[in-house]
């Protein structure tokens, strides 16, 4: 584990797989409310990647996993976690990078690539349709408020009776600390990502049964020159598909 300071003072965790090669770097970006390892550790993401000799490097976004967790919704938001990745690219002096994001990460992944031109290669997973027409993830699948609200009360009814009890489930299991992802809900992007700007070669990775995920084709349709692939699975699953890993190493290898 290993760490940075952003320049608006958080302190962000991250970690490194393999060893610097030719090829450039594999950047994780993870999804809400878990960390790097368990997004992409615990389901042998990290592990293929660095059999098929690339370099890995994963943060755990601001308010997750080892990093800072202030509870100040200003800071928070995916265009603050951007900034906080293109730092750790400046701060680890990479000149070009592939970028997986998943989910949340996804999000922050669009809005780096949109202006960024370290991204050589890019992978948006765990995300849909949405992305393209809401600006984030699929806030007509899942309200934010019931997510902020389940992730905040006290009450053990309330949370058994709410339709995002799922979410305070994941917390609750990983320890997470509940004010800081509430904060993030509420910051949430829901503003127009330029898609139309990214220029790196794009594969949009879902899983068929995720409902965050739905309509990647019209995604992909919103970036130039991407493509599309589904694998079985939801939003927890599609990680550990058969299908997942393969499309990702073909993709990359390229």
């Amino acid at each position: 584990m290993e760490r940075f300071r952003t320049t608006d003072g958080i302190s962000i965790a991250y970690r490194r797989w393999g060893s610097p090669g030719e090829r450039p770097p594999v950047v994780l970006h993870h999804g809400f409310i878990v960390d790097a390892a368990t997004n992409f550790e615990a389901p042998g993401v990290v592990a293929a990647l660095v059999a098929a000799g690339r370099h890995v490097i994963a943060p755990d976004a601001r308010g997750h996993g080892a990093s800072g967790k202030p509870h100040g919704t200003a800071a928070y938001g995916e265009e603050r976690m951007a900034r906080d990745l293109a730092q750790l690219l400046t701060h680890l002096g990479v000149g070009e990078a592939d970028l997986l994001g998943y989910s949340m990460g996804a999000v922050v992944a669009a809005i780096l690539a949109a202006r960024d031109r370290r991204v050589r290669r890019l992978v948006l997973s765990g995300v849909g349709a949405a992305l393209a027409e809401l600006g984030g993830l699929d806030t007509r699948a899942m309200p934010p408020s019931e997510v902020a609200a389940v992730l905040l009360t006290e009450s053990r009814t309330a949370v058994e009776a709410s339709p995002a009890a799922g979410f305070r489930a994941l917390a609750d299991a990983v320890g997470a600390d509940r004010v800081a992802l509430a904060a993030q809900v509420n910051a949430a992007n829901r503003t127009p990502i330029a898609l139309g700007r990214i220029t790196a070669p794009t594969l949009v990775l879902a899983g068929a049964e995720d409902p965050l995920a739905t309509r990647p084709q019209d995604l992909a349709a919103a970036i130039p020159g991407a493509r599309w692939r589904v694998v079985s699975g939801d939003h927890l699953t599609a990680l550990r598909s058969p299908a997942y890993i393969p499309a990702l190493l073909d993709f990359l290898a390229t």
